[in-house]
């Protein structure tokens, strides 16, 4: 690791990788590297997108609206073929030339870690092993660096096109999905051979040539765990109970637990260092079943959903400005000072049916009996979407805060029934 790139130097610049708009970009690493600084460098293959969401964004801190912090007083969006890391690695040092070396390569997408991991060993800058960002990303090989290990692994077969899925030895019920898929698309819960063969056919309708997973279902209480690390040190952050949709995973709500970070944790903590886990931001998927940890999936990044931000609140934890201080090569403290008692539910409503959204609540704040409520839209009113069974089909996000959980609960049930949400076709 070289030397770390200390913030707020002249020209101190950051390259971030991304593509769609994130609120975890926007509202969470954005301010943060310009409490830092940093210049920022954003490499995207969506580049208008990003300027909509940036421009709405200011509009929303000049009105007096929800969002806080302010975006980089330097920031350059430059259209560039994200996911191949030729065009990235070329493209920054296009920038070098220009306007010299950034002192950090990082992105948050599930879908760039390996790319962002080459490319800030290319320029010899701090970052994750591109290995662990392959493992964790490939949910095959993540289940087979586990297995070598000696770890408790979860049964699962790899399909890749034009495999005969006869012999797979995974037990029914089953969860079939994309190989190197994220958001709870194209994950379905399929109950014999015949489903296998039906649902398989589906997904490849839509994702041509994709590798599939077939893995055994876990049954039992599903959590997760938030871990922040600097390649030496590696903090549990929190945990959270996750409620999901059957037969369909999509996630309905996220309770954020007291601590101890959350149950299990020592063998989560064991799983992540055998994948080479260990720097920069991690939010890892499991099920606690009969006294162990069951890996459902390892997210080499921030939770996201507005989560993060959830987090980074309750703890009373600059998060996004220590995840990048990793990326810029500094160290984290052995212990963090984070503030403990408060809770955080996390509710998502979610479409139903394809259609219009024609009526929703705007978005506002309001704060009562000891809880606070931010409602936050994911859908503009007037938007047509169909129903793609996944978190795409979130309509907004409330996150209600306080620190007792029947108040929060009696918050959240108040809010719901007080508000519609109409889908017309």
């Amino acid at each position: 690791m070289n030397e770390a790139a200390t913030p707020n130097d002249a020209c101190a610049g950051l390259t971030l990788l991304a593509r769609n708009p994130t609120d975890s970009v926007t509202e969470g690493f954005l301010p943060a590297a310009a409490r830092l600084g940093l210049a920022v460098t954003l490499l995207t293959d969506q580049p208008d997108a990003h300027r909509a969401a940036y421009e709405r964004y200011a509009c929303e801190r000049r009105g007096g609206g929800p969002s806080a912090g302010a975006l980089p007083g330097r920031l350059e969006i430059v259209p560039c073929d994200v996911q191949d890391v030729r065009a990235v690695i070329a493209r920054t040092a296009a920038q070098v030339a220009r306007v010299g070396a950034p002192a950090a390569v990082f992105t948050n997408s599930d879908h760039l870690q390996v790319q962002a991991a080459l490319a800030a060993d290319y320029f010899g800058l701090p970052g994750k092993d591109w290995r662990a960002a392959f493992r964790t990303k490939n949910k095959a090989e993540l289940r087979r660096s586990l297995a070598a290990a000696g770890l408790d692994t979860v049964r699962s077969a790899e399909l890749a096109p034009g495999d005969d899925p006869a012999g797979h030895g995974v037990p029914y019920p089953g969860v079939l999905k994309p190989r190197e898929g994220v958001a709870g698309e194209d994950v379905f819960l399929v109950a014999d051979d015949a489903e296998l063969a039906a649902r398989r056919a589906e997904i490849r309708a839509r994702r041509p040539g994709a590798a599939l997973v077939l893995e055994e279902y876990l049954d039992g209480p599903l959590h997760t765990l938030e871990t922040l690390g600097d390649g030496h040190v590696l903090h549990p952050l929190a945990s959270f109970r996750t409620d999901i949709s059957p037969p369909h995973f999509i996630e309905e709500r996220l309770t954020l637990l007291p601590e101890p970070p959350g149950p299990r944790t020592g063998q989560v903590l064991e799983h992540l260092r055998a994948l080479g886990v260990g720097f920069g931001a991690c939010h890892t998927e499991y099920v606690d079943q009969g006294g162990r940890a069951r890996i459902i999936e390892v997210n080499y990044r921030a939770i996201g959903d507005r989560c993060d931000l959830a987090l980074a609140e309750a703890l009373d934890l600059p998060l996004f400005e220590l995840i990048l201080r990793t990326h810029l090569g500094e160290p984290l403290p052995d212990a963090l000072a984070v503030r403990r008692g408060t809770r955080v539910r996390m509710e998502y409503v979610c479409a139903d049916r394809d259609g219009t959204l024609k009526a929703a609540p705007e978005a506002h704040v309001q704060e009562a009996d000891g809880v606070r409520l931010d409602y936050r839209p994911l859908r503009e009113t007037g938007e047509r979407h169909p129903l793609y069974r996944t978190n795409r089909d979130f309509l907004g996000v409330l996150r209600a805060t306080g620190r007792d959980e029947g108040r929060i609960d009696a918050a959240v049930r108040e809010f719901l029934a007080a508000h519609c949400w109409e889908i017309v076709p």
